[in-house]
């Protein structure tokens, strides 16, 4: 894996703690979820695009 990966990665998992602690402390936010979830496949696409190059 590349620097850039991985650091896609972190970003990912934090906004993930981000999102989960916000959730918790302030209420759910569809958008937040939403938003997340598109970094997520965002993610796992450059993985896999790396994966397969």
């Amino acid at each position: 894996m590349t620097g850039s990966v991985k650091t896609m990665g972190v970003i990912t998992v934090g906004a993930l703690v981000a999102v989960t602690g916000y959730s918790a402390v302030l209420g759910s936010s569809g958008w937040l979820w939403f938003g997340w979830v598109l970094l997520g496949l965002v993610t796992v696409g450059v993985i896999a695009s790396r994966g397969s190059g």
